[in-house]
């Protein structure tokens, strides 16, 4: 597996070069499929006091999606060893995912006899609720009142190529970069969705009404 090493506002010695290339044996006994990592080093001073860090970024490519790690520290050694851990931590978890998903395929079950709805949360609706929602007894609201106070404040903007895939793979793909939500498009519907972890469930998942263009017609 190959190593590149970018400093931003630090130098890399010889001896960062050597510790990183212990780690990536490490990296590459758990993606053993992995063909390349990224490393870039960043150095911050800061003028108001605050002690100076530096920020360790990992990005590992090869067969297969990115995975992606990093960590903070105001030494430069230790948040490698951070940045490392996540990374490996985000392998093991994808390793993981795979063995179960072979052992106990995702997807609800409807079972006809019970006509319960097993591997999926969800709670029909009573036959009282959808009365009421019918007759206007329950009203609907249709969420379009604002906030006032709020003011947004951007401070990373990233833009991506549209990916279509399942849910279940946007899910898988989410994990592995480390991250709390991930923006695709749907495969089953070409609706563009985003999926995020939620507190009381494991995963949660928001999708556009508004379809995108069919996978072969994007590009």
């Amino acid at each position: 597996m190959e190593t590149s090493i970018v400093g931003v506002g630090v130098g890399i010695t010889d001896r960062f070069r050597s510790v990183l290339e212990e780690k990536a044996l490490r990296i590459e006994h758990l993606a053993p499929r992995a063909q390349r990592v990224d490393v870039k080093v960043t150095h911050r001073a800061y003028h108001n006091g605050r002690v100076e860090d530096d920020t360790v970024e990992l990005t590992l490519t090869g067969k297969g999606p990115v995975v992606r790690a990093e960590a903070t520290d105001g030494d430069k050694f230790a948040a490698l060893d951070l940045a490392v851990d996540k990374l490996c931590e985000q392998l093991r978890r994808a390793k993981d995912k795979r063995v179960d998903s072979r052992n106990h395929p995702r997807g609800a079950k409807f079972e006809k006899e019970s006509g319960a709805i097993q591997g999926i949360d969800l709670q029909p609706a009573s036959l009282e609720v959808i009365r009421s929602v019918a007759t206007g007894a329950i009203p609907v609201i249709n969420g379009e009142a604002e906030d006032e106070a709020y003011t947004p404040v951007v401070i990373r903007q990233k833009s991506f190529d549209a990916e279509w895939m399942t849910v279940e793979e946007a899910v898988d793909r989410m994990e592995l970069v480390g991250h709390d939500f991930f923006l695709f498009i749907d495969a089953r519907s070409d609706h563009p969705s985003v999926v995020y972890r939620r507190k009381g469930w494991d995963y949660g998942v928001i999708a556009l009404t508004t379809q995108a263009a069919p996978a072969e017609l994007a590009s």
